[in-house]
């Protein structure tokens, strides 16, 4: 059994920058799970990230990060990280 912590970050940003800040946080490599969440404090779309998802398989959570992008002004992305 690993010894995991998980710790969770927030960051607000605009409906312009979301999809661009999500890319960085996924390349960091240490995320778990990415939420969304609308001004209002409602998870408008949730996304678990598990070890080794790459290419492809991440074309349907683009997709729909630019979708949420496009109806929101100011967002908060909620990041859930592993440190070992």
């Amino acid at each position: 059994m690993t010894d995991e912590k998980k710790r969770t970050e927030e960051f607000r940003v605009s409906g312009e920058e979301l999809l661009a800040k999500v890319k960085e946080l996924v390349h960091e490599g240490n995320v778990r799970r990415i939420a969304i969440r609308n001004e209002k404090g409602d998870t408008v779309v949730e996304f678990p990230l598990t070890v080794g998802v790459v290419g492809a398989l991440l074309l349907p959570m683009w997709a729909a990060i630019g979708a949420a992008a496009a109806l929101l002004t100011r967002c908060t992305i909620v990041v859930e990280r592993v440190e070992r």
